[in-house]
């Protein structure tokens, strides 16, 4: 394993993902020791950088990863999440008041079975409270001792800007793959500027990316890709005629095609560790010797042109919970 700094937080090129584990997904009902075994082989092969949030489950992740980990805390980067969950009952999908946080960062914390959380990032930005207030309120729990890292998911330029004025963020998390590229909008350059680390999930296109998905057989009937717009309505079938690109450059580097996605992440900066998922020991062991593959410059370029997927990442709706109103792109239109 190679390892990195999200700001002045050192974690593995490649962290785990754990949501899969126990939320939407094919598997995530598999038995906690078969979900623990495969945590526990990640630590084996050099895996510092887990991540959770309260909604996955509701719960259940955390509560897995605080099993597993019992005993290795200090071995790890433990992050969570709040803010889709409201303690208070509020109707409203987001809730980042400094109650909500704080009921928010006491359960995380009893569940993960730690003192405190290493990278506490907002899941998604909340704009009925300003951000100013709610960095406000991670900066005490800072001082309280109870999370050691701010980070930020899913926000636009301003709301990144405004949050590290208050106080340096450490990290962003958003989608960000061969096949989704949002933070090309401006959004990585700022984060360079500002000395922010990037921690892209669904860095495999939800499964897509890895190849294995041939058939919309191979999904349970409550997974959740089964209403997401690449997976309907035909989508799938022509994605995995584009992935035809992605699979000449696998071919030519001698890499799975999992292996040159995340590869090819990993050049794109000495600050990022995306964060793939999954419930098996064999793919794991396949991701994590990402860190070992080395693209030619001109198999770099070809991947940065590769033709996108047919439908978005996220539903319309699901769009909405984005920090995107005024992305930098936006701006320079204007």
């Amino acid at each position: 394993m190679q390892y990195i700094k999200l700001r002045d937080l050192t974690v593995s090129a490649i962290g785990l993902g754990c949501m899969g584990m126990s939320h939407i997904y094919t598997g995530h009902k598999q038995p906690d020791k078969d979900s623990i075994r495969t945590i526990h082989r990640a630590l084996e092969l050099g895996v510092t950088h887990f991540d959770s949030a309260e909604i996955y489950g509701p719960y259940k992740n955390e509560v897995l990863l605080g099993k597993a980990l019992k005993g290795r805390r200090g071995q790890v980067v433990l992050t969570s999440k709040f803010g889709m969950i409201s303690h208070a009952g509020n109707a409203r999908p987001l809730d980042s008041s400094a109650a909500n946080i704080r009921a928010a960062v006491e359960g995380s914390l009893a569940r993960l079975d730690t003192d405190y959380i290493d990278l506490y990032y907002q899941h998604r930005v909340d704009k009925s409270v300003p951000i100013e207030d709610v960095i406000g309120t991670l900066k005490e729990l800072i001082t309280e001792g109870k999370i050691r890292h701010i980070g930020l998911s899913e926000a636009g330029p301003d709301t990144i800007g405004r949050a590290n004025a208050v106080h340096p963020i450490t990290a962003l998390q958003s989608e960000y793959s061969l096949w989704t590229r949002d933070g090309d909008d401006g959004i990585l350059e700022l984060l360079k500027e500002l000395g922010i680390g990037f921690v892209p999930y669904s860095p495999l296109g939800r499964g897509l990316l890895t190849g294995k998905i041939r058939s919309l057989d191979q999904l349970d009937k409550d997974d959740w890709r089964l209403s997401n717009p690449r997976f309907m309505n035909g989508a799938l079938e022509k994605n995995l005629l584009v992935l035809k690109e992605v699979e000449a450059v696998a071919e030519a580097a001698g890499a799975t095609l999992s292996q040159v996605a995340l590869a090819w992440l990993l050049s794109k900066s000495d600050d990022w560790s995306p964060i793939p998922g999954t419930i098996r020991i064999s793919h794991l062991e396949e991701d994590l010797l990402a860190v070992d593959v080395k693209l030619s410059s001109e198999q770099i370029m070809a991947l940065d042109k590769v033709t996108q997927p047919v439908g978005d990442h996220h539903t319309a709706a699901q769009m909405k919970l984005f920090d995107r109103e005024n992305s930098l792109t936006d701006k320079c239109r204007d």
